[in-house]
């Protein structure tokens, strides 16, 4: 009798892992197209991503062309030791910093706006036009952008200065100005990138249940109280998300902008990490101070996520 069971055992043992061998083979066939479609992807991430970043042992090296990056002489933290020590450094790190905050905390609430502001719109033609109309600067180059800038607020020709030499009887050196340049720079990255990026909050917006909007109106609740009430609480996991991803590149303002719109006046506020490494890596060669500037820029984004993360999770809202 025993024997029997045993045996019995064992035969349902062998059917269970049949049939998950199955399942594991239909699963497999269902997902091939999408697995196939998905590799491509996974090799570019690979080969483009994640292998240039064993270059940062390049940071603890002296490195030189002939040894390359393996063969060069192992020199441990005197790269930072140098970076550190001079004087420059802080002030770099300053301007990412501010430039990177200003960036964040005042251009990331215009999205949300924007997306709010076009789900109110009921007529459609209006709103297909003023949508292409904000969208349109995101598909423009820098250099284009900031052609643009540098027409407008050309102290010679530029239009803002001659209104304002109307004025006031003389133009003002907006570009020139470390102040204004700060706001010009804020504001252009602003002009730029908040139509699409609304995007995100346009399509988050779906997802709200349009029974609380008729709840809230037959309850007497007008659109403010509607929006404060309802579309911001329905937004509110995006926000958190695309705001703890926007943290995690606080240190890195972007090259293009900074450096289409700096000049050697302003240079005090204007000079960044990414522009520091592109003068002094690809500029001098000095590969080395360039990757130990730059592993230091991404240690610093990562810990900021990880704290702003950390932070969200307590009200139930992280991003893991």
């Amino acid at each position: 009798m025993g024997s029997l069971n045993i045996g019995a055992r064992k035969d349902s043992k062998s059917r269970l892992k049949e049939q998950s061998a199955l399942g594991r083979r239909r699963r497999w066939n269902m997902n091939k197209p999408l697995i196939i479609m998905f590799l491509p992807i996974a090799v570019f991430f690979i080969l483009f991503k994640y292998v240039p970043m064993f270059g940062f042992i390049t940071a603890f090296k002296d490195y030189n062309f002939a040894d390359g990056m393996f063969g060069s002489p192992w020199v441990g933290f005197d790269n930072y030791k140098y970076l550190f020590q001079n004087p420059d450094t802080l002030g770099i790190i300053r301007n990412t910093l501010v430039l990177s905050m200003l960036t964040v905390f005042v251009g990331f609430p215009f999205p949300v706006i924007l997306a709010i502001l076009l789900n109110e719109v009921r007529r459609s033609w209006f709103k297909r036009w003023a949508q292409t109309l904000l969208y349109l600067p995101h598909f423009l180059n820098w250099v284009i952008v900031g052609g643009l800038v540098l027409m407008m607020f050309s102290i010679e020709t530029g239009f803002v200065n001659n209104i304002v030499e109307r004025v006031t009887g003389s133009a003002y050196p907006f570009l020139f100005k470390e102040g204004s340049w700060i706001t010009i720079f804020v504001a252009s990255g602003i002009w730029k990138t908040a139509g699409w990026s609304a995007i995100i909050y346009l399509a988050a917006l779906t997802s709200i249940d349009p029974s609380l909007y008729e709840a809230a109106g037959m309850d007497g609740a007008g659109k403010w109280k509607q929006i404060r009430h309802i579309t911001i609480p329905g937004l509110m996991p995006t926000i958190i998300l695309m705001f703890i991803l926007n943290i995690g590149n606080v240190m890195d303002v972007g090259f293009d902008q900074v450096y289409v719109l700096q000049n050697p006046v302003v240079v005090n506020v204007a000079e960044v990490i990414s522009t520091w490494n592109f003068k002094v890596g690809l500029g001098s060669g000095q590969f080395s101070y360039a990757t130990a500037m730059g592993l230091f820029e991404s240690l610093i984004g990562l810990t900021l996520v990880l704290i702003v993360n950390g932070i969200a999770r307590r009200s139930g809202r992280g991003l893991w």
